[in-house]
């Protein structure tokens, strides 16, 4: 299901896991649509983050940049999303 993923989104995610600085909820979200990952927008400071397959939500401050940590986050979130689908 994942294998659709253009080649801009693969080497963004790649960029993210070598250097997590800098980067801004546009670009996270790019990424998340590529794996199905629901993005919300409340209308708050946070964007809230959501799969079928996470345990829990990633919610993020809008913020620009955004702090590494947050991006650490989704990054690990995404590598799960990854082994499920080689699992399946």
């Amino acid at each position: 299901m994942y294998w659709l993923f253009s080649t801009k989104c693969k080497k963004t995610l790649n960029k993210m896991k070598v250097n997590p600085k800098d980067w801004r909820i546009e670009q996270l979200e790019t990424v998340a649509k590529q794996y199905g990952v629901a993005v919300r927008k409340t209308g708050g400071s946070h964007v809230v983050s959501d799969h079928n397959e996470w345990i829990e939500l990633l919610c993020v401050p809008a913020h620009r940049p955004i702090k590494p940590v947050y991006v650490k986050k989704f990054i690990a979130l995404i590598e799960i999303l990854e082994v499920n689908d080689e699992n399946t």
